[in-house]
């Protein structure tokens, strides 16, 4: 007997909650360039699921620093960079400039193509 199933996880849910957040923030926050949000709130958002704040945090993250918007100059990451500081109990994201001007111009993010995911 043979069984195929993957343990392979799929975090473009997880991604696209966070991305849904993070897209509030920055309407709530006009003239913030970055976010700094405590890992208490990412655990919300993941409706208490603790392995995806902990373990697998970094994947998810992997995959919303896809996430794009349409600018002036083609399609731009909406994340230019992001750090954990697990000791701070933080999550640090660094925004793309364009990208942030076009959300706050009522942009929407396009996400990626999670049938590409390998």
């Amino acid at each position: 007997m043979s069984l195929d199933f993957t343990h392979k996880p799929d975090y473009f849910l997880n991604a696209q909650l966070l991305m849904n957040h993070i897209v509030s923030y920055i309407k709530k926050h006009p003239d913030a360039n970055n976010a700094i949000f405590d890992l208490r709130d990412i655990y919300e958002i993941f409706r208490q699921d603790l392995a995806s704040t902990t373990t697998n945090l970094e994947g998810i993250l992997n995959i919303a620093d896809e996430y794009q918007v349409e600018t002036i100059n083609g399609d731009e990451k909406i994340i230019s960079g992001f750090n954990i500081d697990a000791e701070n109990n933080s999550l640090l994201i660094d925004f793309n400039q364009a990208a942030l001007q076009a959300l706050r111009d009522g942009k929407n993010f396009i996400p990626p193509d999670a049938t590409l995911h390998q």
